[in-house]
């Protein structure tokens, strides 16, 4: 961690980041034209948004900020890959780490991790599952699309709200906080797949306003005091490689869990690299 990484980090201690977000919330779906017109140029602007690959290239189409920051791709902004026994990438985004779980830690950065254990909701029956698989952290910027897909083919199994603070998880902080993506609110997925196991990891950040899934709508506000759980024993959904899973309503991070050592990364799959979704970031091993 940097001088310059610690005076980013440390104001984020004192912060009201519940009453942030709230307050993000209520600017980012506003539906004054001229207010939600403004925000959007101005992020199109300064992050260099690509309009041209928007289902609706049209600002003046959305109805508020958050309409536009969830935006819908163009059916042909995105491949899905057709490569063999591929993993997809779960969104577009930036890697921040990818590797194995050794015996339930999962690396966040130099001198830095947490445990599959907090990460998932303090079950250990619910972790033990992943002690020694791999996985990956995706962190999405504001330029990019916000909406979440399925890495692989699978059958939810249980989702699980884990209260927390709301840290920023850009670069900075991710050097700065310890076990900072079992700190902060998220979402937890469970999905049952061909090789065992999964888990999407939604994570909450500063002015993130909300966290949604197609299947129970908007997960997150309210915040809660205690880890919530809901089971899909009957009339569980299967979703497709591919399909949409979830979304950010601001911007925020993935965290994928496999449970095994059957996934293997791609050579070219490491810290910093820009990933776009649908691409393969690895493969099934036998």
């Amino acid at each position: 961690m940097t001088l310059k990484d610690a005076l980013t980090t440390l104001p984020q201690y004192i912060l009201p980041h519940h009453a942030l977000s709230r307050m993000m919330s209520k600017l980012t779906h506003c539906e004054n034209k001229a207010w939600k017109n403004l925000f959007i140029k101005q992020i199109i602007r300064h992050y260099g948004v690509n309009m041209d690959e928007a289902k609706q290239p049209d600002i003046n189409a959305y109805k508020s900020f958050n309409d536009f920051f969830t935006r819908d791709l163009k059916s042909s902004a995105r491949q899905l890959t057709s490569e063999v026994n591929a993993i997809a990438s779960p969104a577009d985004g930036a890697v921040s780490q990818a590797g194995a779980i050794s015996e339930g830690e999962i690396f966040q950065a130099k001198g830095k991790s947490y445990t599959a254990l907090d990460l998932l909701g303090g079950s250990k029956e619910r972790a033990k599952a992943f002690n020694n698989g791999v996985f990956t952290t995706i962190y999405l910027s504001p330029k990019d699309y916000h909406r979440l897909h399925m890495p692989l083919t699978g059958t939810l199994r249980e989702m699980v709200h884990v209260p927390g603070r709301l840290f920023s998880v850009n670069t900075a902080t991710t050097r700065s906080v310890p076990r900072l993506f079992a700190r902060n609110e998220r979402v937890v997925a469970i999905f049952d797949t061909e090789l065992g196991p999964m888990a999407l990891v939604l994570v909450g950040a500063i002015f993130v306003s909300s966290i949604e899934t197609v299947w129970h709508g908007v997960v997150t506000p309210p915040s809660v005091t205690s880890v919530q759980t809901w089971d899909y024993k009957e009339n569980a959904p299967t979703l497709k490689m591919g399909e949409e899973m979830g979304r950010f309503n601001m911007g925020s991070t993935i965290v994928v869990l496999f449970a095994n050592n059957k996934v293997q990364w791609d050579r070219e799959f490491v810290a910093d690299k820009i990933v776009k979704l649908g691409e393969m970031i690895g493969k099934h091993v036998d």
